[in-house]
């Protein structure tokens, strides 16, 4: 069995394929101190603006700092946005070899407005339009340009338009052909349009919009049932539903484990799901069991709700945790 060293040491060895909606998460930082004349709203004043990867793109941060080498495949449109996310990733140190750029595109920018600790608004500059045919057969090139050097292939996807039906099965394909794993991150789009993937990771609300059940279909044992009956219907190899604050749940081959949430001082939940799938991946890309992967990807879930803004794992501090809590 591997201990927690070996695995945050086989972290650094691994290369993963992100594949989806990328995206610029943006802050406004200021304090509120009146209200404006003109409306019954705060008026905030700026004391500094932030832009970083979102979307795919935080899983790519995630990846990064697990220590993996992280490439993505993506679309971005022809506009400041997208030169700005390129830039972003340039930074980072991230290839843009797998970045296509469609003409007349909106490249989505998530801007939250933020005063001391607190989000008062959030602006979405966006498109979900699916992406031109010409886009996807492109994105298919990329992924066959890389898809011999990698260990796993992420599908992040947030129904912006980047992922299809076609191009998802003929990845997933591709991908088994190699003995490589998939994991999908899903949305309600393309939601039963990843049959054959390895690993597929939904929340628990989208399980339920997904199935088009009730809260109370997913209680107790039918949640078990439920889950396993949508895993063995779709041929996945196993599916890993996280169930906020209730922890989460992998049914994983021939085994089914629930592992509860860690008490935790919650100060921002976005981005979490970005980093469950990221760990998640490269723990199934090192053959870890079920239960491993799902406590791994559970500590770190929950260790990023306790910094404010959509923010990578320390690897540090998953990996200090990991020694009390996995072994």
């Amino acid at each position: 069995m591997k201990t927690v060293n070996d695995i945050f040491k086989g972290f650094d060895q691994l290369q993963v394929l992100v594949i989806g909606d990328l995206m610029i998460d943006a802050y406004t930082w200021g304090k509120v101190s009146r209200i404006s004349p003109e409306a019954p709203v705060p008026v905030v004043q700026v004391i500094k603006k932030e832009a970083r990867l979102g979307g795919a793109g935080n899983v790519v941060m995630n990846i990064a700092s697990l220590g993996a080498k992280p490439w993505v495949v993506s679309v971005v449109g022809d506009d400041e946005a997208g030169m700005q996310l390129k830039s972003l990733l340039e930074r980072e140190g991230i290839s843009l070899s797998g970045i296509v750029e469609e003409k007349g595109r909106t490249t989505s920018i998530k801007e939250r407005i933020i005063a001391g600790s607190q989000q008062l608004l959030r602006v979405d500059s966006e498109t979900d339009k699916s992406v031109q045919l010409v886009s996807s057969q492109a994105l298919l090139e990329k992924v066959k340009a890389c898809i011999q050097k990698v260990d796993v292939i992420i599908f992040e996807d947030y129904d912006k338009g980047v992922l299809n039906e076609q191009f998802i099965q003929e990845v997933i394909t591709l991908a088994r052909k190699r003995g490589i794993p998939t994991v999908v991150d899903p949305k309600k789009r393309n939601f039963f349009n990843y049959r054959g993937a390895t690993l597929f990771k939904p929340n628990l609300h989208e399980l339920r919009d997904g199935l088009g059940l009730f809260p109370e279909d997913l209680e107790g044992q039918k949640l078990l049932e439920t889950v396993h009956q949508f895993k063995e219907s779709q041929g996945f190899d196993g599916v890993f539903v996280t169930l906020s604050e209730r922890g989460v749940l992998m049914d994983l081959g021939q085994e089914q484990v629930r592992i509860p949430a860690h008490i935790r001082q919650i100060a921002d939940v976005s981005g979490a799901g970005d980093t469950v799938i990221s760990i998640a991946a490269c723990a199934l890309a090192l053959g870890l069991p079920a239960r491993h992967i799902a406590s791994l990807a559970n500590l770190g879930g929950g260790l990023v709700c306790e910094s404010l803004g959509v923010v990578p794992i320390d690897k540090e501090l998953l990996k200090k945790e990991a020694e009390s809590h996995l072994m």
